[in-house]
């Protein structure tokens, strides 16, 4: 029986489409322009000959038609990456890769895959700095997203939802100044002086004497203890901490399982 040809690419891009219900974070986490992501969504519209999502006044929404195979088609997603695992089980042991964070990791994880590779000689680290790691577009073991929670994969808790607010040890000219980044939890209505695209970048311009920063505690706690910056307020309880997720098949790898416990257990 012959088979239909499955437009695979543009499903992909109709699932992150369909997650963010933004074509602009979904360009984000593809990697790719928002232009792209419209164009293969109009591809992909076309080939099945039905609308997948309407615009409002509200911002993007999914049609009945668009919502109707999306389990199954996230469903094939996971079996074909179980496929993928399955071919690849046995092989590449003392491999891993890891998407994380730069700030984390350098201040949290590093020194911890030092440790476990000082134990296990034979281990190869390939480490990728991702805000937010995405499985679709590398072939990652591992990842660390600072979220709310695992969202849509399994997930380990690797810290406590604590922020702080940190400033500059001895630079009288940061007084009064704010280095903001994107999650910072600070409000719309409190712009920061100096804008920054991440939390490592934040904690960089504290410690250059920049300005002061809210951040995760995990995050800030090494150079706190160094006393490269002074806690201006906290911690105090927030909504996001670290996570270490993964897709499903990765967490079937033994070789995975082995680091994430010995990572939980330096904790």
């Amino acid at each position: 029986m012959k088979r239909t040809l499955l437009p695979l690419n543009a499903l992909r891009v109709y699932d992150a489409a369909a997650r963010h219900l933004s074509f602009t974070k979904a360009a984000d986490e593809l990697a790719v322009t928002p232009a792209a992501v419209g164009q293969q969504i109009r591809a992909l519209e076309d080939h099945l000959g039905t609308v997948l999502f309407r615009r409002t006044s509200k911002g993007l929404e999914l049609t009945e038609e668009g919502e109707a195979g999306l389990d199954n088609l996230r469903e094939g997603f996971l079996r074909f990456e179980e496929s993928v695992s399955a071919m690849q089980a046995g092989q590449a042991v003392d491999r891993y890769a890891i998407g994380a964070p730069r700030g984390i990791l350098e201040s949290w994880l590093a020194p911890r895959l030092a440790a476990f590779q000082a134990e296990r000689p034979g281990v190869r680290f390939q480490l990728r700095e991702r805000e937010r790691a995405d499985f679709s577009e590398a072939n990652l073991d591992l990842a660390i997203w600072l979220a709310e929670g695992p969202e849509e994969f399994p997930g380990e808790q690797i810290s406590k939802p604590l922020w702080v607010t940190i400033g500059p040890v001895d630079s009288p000219q940061a007084k009064g100044r704010s280095v903001g980044w994107p999650g910072d939890g600070r409000g719309s209505d409190a712009e920061p002086c100096i804008a920054v695209g991440s939390a490592g970048q934040a904690l960089a311009s504290v410690v250059a004497g920049m300005g002061s920063a809210r951040l995760p505690f995990a995050l800030a706690s090494g150079a706190i203890d160094a006393g490269r910056v002074r806690v201006e307020e906290g911690p105090v309880e927030g909504r996001r901490s670290y996570w270490l997720v993964a897709p499903p098949p990765q967490w079937r790898q033994k070789k995975v399982r082995a680091l994430v416990d010995y990572l939980k257990a330096s904790i």
